[in-house]
């Protein structure tokens, strides 16, 4: 560069500084970061964690703050701060980068404490230069490119010189040994502007004339090669090696400039001599001092310009040669344009010799060609598609297995000695029977897995797949069949004789048509032939002509007979014969999906069985782990009893010992959680032998009588012995126990409460039975009625005791009387008694207490039925005093008369606990058999009227599941 511009003999390497650029914005100025910095990667981590959940910028800016952006071009999010708001743009300089643009409201962030730092990047411009046009003339845009393609993503090295008062640092800048500011004045891009010196005094370079942006390659040596071209800003990500650029400073340069010529033209000789440049009186003298003291640096100089024309040199031999080629190239060119000329004026003559000859004809030959060519492509037809169909059906047809029979006698056996066992009455007799069971075992595992592995090699899988996509093609071609009642056993070989001669009719006509189509094919050779214009013919244009009418019309001709009678409308025969095949396709479809599925269920359940056995083959199921838990739930018993008497009699001592009592009563409470729980471990293992039971070991219950598993059995698991009375913390629910004793307690964690009835031996068990009976019911739809939780008897006195969940103030009674449901409340829980009923009249079971005290709305939505009193008959429980709400007897009429309970009955008094509901000071009679009951001035909906019409009248009452068909439900989303 120049002398009075800087000294590079003065710069000492330690203050040189190795920054990478990353924006470019304008002849003289750019950004860049240090390389020594690391944190760059650190804080790209922190903004992908952050940014996408920080909260959107709100208000308007700081221009002291710095935000989180997202760039428009990547969608990755980086540091900014906001230049100038205009509404809800916001113009935006990405710190760490130096790249600006216009953002939206929705595209910055707020940025946490740990990243309001500054940034990574710093503004450089070159010391000592201003641009040499205008912003928006060619020339500056020129400058711009050159420099971003010169240093955009490449390490420099920066002298810092001074510092603006924006913060602007005014540098000299290095690439390797290439100067960057020398290279701007040389190619006009930038001008000194020196105190004292505003003029450029350097005298420039000017190369050949150019367009467009400047190169980005430049001579050898010129350029270092540390960095690469970025994409685009800000998404810059440069790794740098941990090599120390070398700082390779160049001698101090005289002023005396060199100038090239102005343009290299072709044909003019290389330049071989460097003039020296004007300047003025204090240029001379500056210039006449530096050339005494670096003479080496002018010589430097002029070897670099020598280089520099050799160069030029070089490029324009290369572009003569090129034109050589191109003028040889066109020439060419030339020749071949006149020979197409002469072949495009022979091909035009043919052209109109052909259309005269077409003129003479009706058709054109391409058309009656192209309409052959129509024709004589049909598709498949549907009695295709049958014959495939039938094809497949009958083919690779799975049968049942040879081994089922054997099966099937093997399991009769085994499930005989199983029925011997459930009959066994005495201990004595079980060895013998159990022995004899288990050889019925070993000869059925062994038929199990000759069964299994004869089904392994079915592909019963494929198959059933196959038929399924075979039966759905046919039904969607002929699903406007309906399968007849009954199929003929030979339809299938009727439709393939009737096929076959209809088959063989066709090929007959195809080889008519096939004879016509020959002929056409040779004379569609001899048209292309003549058509062809690189083959000499002596073939005329009446050659051609000449019988074509004849052949297209024997073609025509042909192919519609062919095409005709392979798809002629089909009579009254022929379609009863299709028909009847499809029918029987399909029968035929279904049995063997029947088949295989059976087969395919067979084998799951036989390699169930098989592990099963192989479970238990060498050590049979046991009750030691039922006996086990009953012997700890003893224990607990007995702890629970001891600790209640150490509380009671430390309540009755003279003095109070408060924190004992507590005490005690913590244990208390930890001893009666662990004997639940222990009942809750009995029941599991209860579920599981009556399961091994039913599953092959019927002697269960007379090898082990002490576990009573058949009494658990009959009561549908509901009986659970190990409870009493004495081990919940109950309390009285006087409010509610009119007529007998109710119990509020806690059990397994949920409120429960405890109905005591009194029983003698012969209730007790018909309490059980009916228990049971209601258990099994409920266990078939759970969320109808109300569950039965567990069943013990009291060992200290005669009572037994239902265990059911605790709904407080649930009944309709007490809802009605605190706050009463609402037309849509009352239609929803009516619903749900609707369901629990029909539940139970499913299972041939009369409540026959319905009242509503005894029906539960829970979450004033949910409608369930309660228990009854199971130690009564429908007939007591009928005349019960509770059957009434509100002044309504609930109580049929035809019950009255002495008729027993029945379904029907229920379904009266469900009539009139929902008439109580809409209407409850109702007073009039429902007695009557055969009348509307008159409900006029009533106030009820249509709906609702017509279906209290049908549940109070004896005649034609509805049952649970035709009243919830009728509108008054149905109509509403319920």
């Amino acid at each position: 560069m120049l002398a009075n511009l800087m000294d590079q003999s003065v710069i000492q390497p330690e203050k040189m500084e190795l920054v990478v650029v990353t924006h470019v914005v304008d002849a003289i100025t750019f950004w860049a970061q240090n390389v020594t910095d690391k944190i760059n990667e650190k804080i790209n981590v922190m903004l992908t964690e952050k940014c996408p959940s920080a909260p959107i910028l709100m208000g308007r800016p700081s221009s002291h703050k710095v935000y989180g952006a997202r760039y428009s071009e990547d969608k990755c999010w980086y540091r900014c701060t906001v230049q100038q708001q205009t509404e809800d743009k916001f113009y935006i300089l990405y710190i760490d980068y130096g790249n600006t643009e216009i953002a939206s409201r929705s595209d910055l962030v707020e940025l946490p404490e740990e990243l309001q730092t500054t940034g990574l990047a710093k503004k450089y411009k070159f010391w000592g230069f201003h641009v040499t046009s205008e912003q928006d003339s060619p020339i500056f845009s020129q400058g711009k490119s050159f420099l971003h393609n010169m240093i955009h993503g490449k390490k420099l090295r920066v002298h810092k010189k001074s510092v603006c008062f924006d913060g602007t640092i005014l540098v000299e800048a290095f690439q390797g040994n290439l100067d960057i500011g020398e290279e701007l004045l040389k190619f006009k891009f930038a001008k000194v502007s020196l105190p004292g010196n505003r003029e450029n005094s350097l005298p420039s370079v000017n190369l050949q004339e150019r367009t467009g942006l400047w190169p980005t390659r430049n001579a050898p040596g010129e350029l270092d090669t540390l960095g690469s071209p970025l994409g685009c800003m800000p998404k810059l990500r440069p790794i740098f090696s941990d090599q120390k650029p070398q700082i390779n400073f160049r001698e101090q340069k005289t002023t005396i400039a060199v100038q090239p010529v102005e343009k290299l033209n072709a044909g003019q000789e290389p330049l071989t001599e460097i003039k020296t440049s004007k300047t003025d009186v204090n240029g001379q003298q500056l210039c006449s001092q530096d050339t005494e003291q670096v003479p080496n640096a002018t010589e430097s100089e002029l070897q670099r310009m020598r280089e520099v024309i050799n160069d030029k040199d070089m490029e324009i031999k290369m572009l003569k040669e090129e034109g050589s080629a191109i003028q040889q190239h066109a020439s060419l060119l030339g020749q071949q344009f006149e020979e197409a000329k002469l072949e495009l004026q022979t091909l035009k003559e043919s052209y109109e010799k052909t259309k005269e000859t077409e003129h003479n004809h009706p058709t054109t030959a391409a058309n009656r060609i192209s309409q052959l060519a129509k024709k004589s492509n049909p598709c498949s037809t549907d009695e295709d598609h049958l014959l495939e169909s039938i094809t497949i059906v009958m083919n690779h047809r799975i049968s049942k297995p040879f081994s089922s029979e054997r099966l099937e006698l093997a399991w009769n056996a085994y499930d005989q000695t199983l029925e011997n066992l459930r009959g066994c009455q005495t201990v004595a007799e079980v060895e013998l029977l159990v022995n004899s069971r288990n050889e019925g075992r070993g000869a059925l595992l062994s038929a199990v897995d000759f069964f299994l592995q004869e089904v392994d090699k079915l592909p019963i899988g494929e198959r059933l797949d196959k038929l399924k996509e075979v039966a759905s093609s046919l039904t969607a071609i002929f699903s406007s069949l309906m399968l007849a009642e009954q199929t003929e056993e030979c339809s299938f070989e009727k439709f393939c004789e009737w096929k076959g001669h209809k088959q063989q009719k066709i090929q007959n006509l195809r080889k008519t048509t096939d004879e016509a189509l020959l002929a056409l094919s040779c004379w569609a050779a001899k048209l292309s032939k003549f058509s062809c214009l690189m083959e000499k013919t002596s073939l005329t244009g009446e050659d051609v002509a000449e019988g074509v009418d004849e052949i297209l019309m024997n073609a025509d001709n042909a192919l519609c007979e062919e095409l005709n009678t392979e798809f002629s409308e089909q009579d009254d025969q022929e379609r009863k014969i299709v028909f009847n095949a499809f029918h029987k396709a399909m029968k035929d479809i279904q049995r063997e999906q029947s088949l295989l599925e059976a087969i395919r269920q067979k084998y799951e359940l036989n390699t169930k069985f098989k592990q099963e056995v192989q479970q238990w083959q060498s050590s049979p199921p046991k009750a030691d782990e039922l006996f086990a838990v009953k012997k700890r739930i003893r224990s607990l018993r007995s702890q629970l009893r001891w600790k209640l008497v150490e509380v009671s009699c430390l309540e009755e001592a003279e003095e109070l010992d408060l924190p004992e009592i507590l005490k005690k009563k913590e244990e208390i409470t930890e001893t009666r959680n662990a004997l639940f729980q222990e009942i809750s471990h009995e029941k599991k293992q209860y579920i599981v032998l009556c399961d091994l039971m039913n599953r092959g070991f019927p002697e269960l219950p007379l090898i082990y009588p002490d576990a009573d598993i058949n009494g658990y059995m009959s009561s549908a698991g509901l009986l659970m012995k190990s409870l009493d009375r004495d081990m919940f913390d109950a309390e009285p629910m006087k409010e509610l126990s009119g007529r007998r004793p109710l119990l509020s307690t806690d059990f397994q964690g949920q409120k429960v409460v405890l109905k005591c009835y009194a029983v003698d031996e012969e209730s007790e068990a018909k309490m059980l039975e009916q228990s049971a009976h209601y258990h099994r019911a409920q266990q078939q739809n759970p969320a109808t009625t109300v569950p039965l939780l567990a069943l013990f008897c009291g060992k200290s006195d005669p009572l037994a005791y239902i265990m059911v969940p605790h709904y407080s103030n649930g009944s309709l009674k007490a809802i009605q009387k605190s706050s009463p449901l609402s037309s849509s409340e009352i239609r929803k829980v009516m619903k749900g008694v609707a369901l629990g009923l029909q539940n139970l009249h499913a299972a041939s079971l009369t409540h026959a207490s319905l009242h509503p005290n005894n029906v539960f709305a829970i979450g004033r939505e949910k409608g369930i039925v309660g228990d009854y009193d199971f130690t009564k008959t429908p007939e007591q429980r009928v005349f019960d005093s509770g059957m009434v709400a509100g002044s309504i007897s609930l109580v049929a009429p035809e019950l009255k008369q002495g008729q027993m309970p029945s379904p029907a009955s229920d379904m009266f008094a469900f009539g009139g606990i929902m008439l109580w509901l809409h209407v409850p000071d109702f007073s009039r009679t429902l007695e009557r058999e055969h009348q509307n009951v008159e409900f006029s001035g009533l106030g009820l909906d249509a709906r609702l009227h017509k279906l209290l019409s049908k549940l109070l009248v004896s005649s034609t009452r509805l049952s649970a599941s035709e009243a919830l068909k009728e509108d008054y439900f149905i109509s509403f989303d319920v």
